[in-house]
């Protein structure tokens, strides 16, 4: 309707230039009004003052009087313009004025809406099956898309699925995105771990076989001497085989107290009995235990504390790992030696050293001393009664203390371990 008004405006401005409402006879201005009921496939009638159709596109009432609201109101000044849903036609009105301004003739413009319905329609249609096509579309290339981005991640499926079944050795790739290769090499990270692990478990297995077995064969090479050479043995000879067979024993016996130490350490949700302990006289008392030890090598044992220290531990697995540290010391030193102990702490952690004058540790050998039945000098260690298990029963009570521990040594000049343990248990 505004479009029809404003083409309404326009002629009426033509209307006035060729003084049509006294002359209506111009054929150019019919030519226009004609043009215009075309465009709207409508009918335009031009109005005089006194009522009088002056003309009529549709050549059917010109000459007549009309009297309506809408051109009453348009004589007054008012554009008019009114819309008939039943009917399915708009009417609109503009005033033509002189040059002083006054009115004096009306254009009314009537039009069916009929075209612009079946258009709306037509547009409704197309509209919904552009939309229908559209979503067609995208349903299909999301189905195609989502083929193609799954099939990466099917693969990696495929492959953990198939994990019991793979050989350990193989390495998996799949790169075809950024996030399949991180889980590629997350899964190649824990394939490694599980091949660490079972290499460990077998090598332990190996190990404590290894471990048990020896003391046995030398108690059964010993027994049967003895048998083979019946009531005619020397009691001096009896009493030698008895007391190493009784010595095998006791190694065999503590070789089993450390498996069964390291096995119940080794558990996640090992039970601690945590207490508030004075580490000071743990220590001492420690030291009271194996300065007997210490004085059959001569060897000087130091204990120096520079503060107090009282903290939340498990006194005896806490005992065993110090112990463990402080006897080696002790053993895997050179005669006439010494073995400094010390005890510090700060507002978080306490803090035990022990260093020593002994035979020290080859570089290349400090990153293993924690590993089960691992031995720096396998023949000395036998030699002094050592299992292989005291340093990493020592890392595993510490460890489940939330503590750390720390080895430093140069072959010949002596070892220094150094142990943090938090003065408050972390649950």
């Amino acid at each position: 309707m505004m479009d029809i008004g404003e083409q309404c405006k326009i002629l009426s401005n033509q209307l006035l230039a060729y003084d049509y409402m006294n002359h209506p006879e111009s054929e150019v201005m019919d030519a226009g009004l004609v043009q215009l009921s075309n465009i709207y496939d409508g009918r335009v009638l031009v109005i005089d003052s006194s009522f009088k159709i002056i003309k009529d596109t549709y050549l059917l009432d010109e000459g007549r009087t009309i009297v309506s609201e809408e051109v009453f109101r348009c004589f007054q000044g008012t554009n008019t313009a009114r819309y008939s849903k039943k009917e399915k036609y708009v009417e609109v009105t503009a005033p033509v004025r002189d040059a002083d301004g006054a009115v004096s003739g009306v254009i009314l413009v009537s039009a069916s809406v009929d075209n612009i319905l079946l258009i709306r329609e037509s547009l409704v249609t197309k509209g919904l099956l552009i939309q229908i096509s559209f979503c067609a579309v995208i349903l299909v290339l999301s189905l195609l898309g989502s083929v193609v981005l799954v099939r990466p991640f099917r693969k990696l499926t495929h492959s953990l699925e198939d994990l019991n079944d793979r050989d350990l050795e193989e390495i998996l790739s799949v790169s075809d995105y950024t996030e399949t290769q991180a889980i590629s090499n997350a899964y190649n990270n824990m394939i490694v771990r599980i091949r660490k692990q079972d290499e460990s478990r077998q090598e332990f297995v190996s190990n404590v076989s290894h471990e048990l077995k020896t003391p046995l064969t030398s108690m059964k090479v010993l027994a049967d001497s003895l048998i083979a050479q019946g009531e005619d043995v020397p009691p001096e000879l009896y009493r030698e085989f008895m007391g190493d067979i009784a010595e095998e024993i006791d190694r065999e016996n503590k070789i089993i107290n450390d498996l069964l130490s390291l096995v119940k350490m080794d558990k996640k949700n090992a039970d601690l009995n945590i207490q508030s302990m004075n580490i000071n006289d743990l220590l001492e008392l420690i030291l009271k235990r194996l300065r007997p030890i210490a004085a059959k090598s001569d060897i000087e044992l130091v204990f120096e504390s520079f503060r107090p220290v009282v903290a939340e531990v498990d006194e005896v697995k806490l005992t065993l790992a110090l112990s463990n540290l402080i006897e080696n010391a002790i053993k895997y030193n050179v005669e006439s030696g010494w073995v400094h102990v010390s005890l510090n702490a700060d507002h978080k952690f306490f803090y035990v050293k022990v260093a020593d004058s002994g035979i020290g540790i080859p570089p290349e050998d400090q990153e293993r001393i924690f590993e089960r039945f691992y031995r720096v000098d396998k023949s000395h260690s036998r030699e002094i009664g050592g299992t292989g298990l005291g340093l990493a029963i020592t890392r595993n009570a510490i460890l489940m203390h939330r503590g750390a521990i720390k080895v430093y040594s140069k072959p010949g000049e002596g070892t220094t371990f150094t142990v943090r343990i938090p003065l408050s248990y972390i649950h």
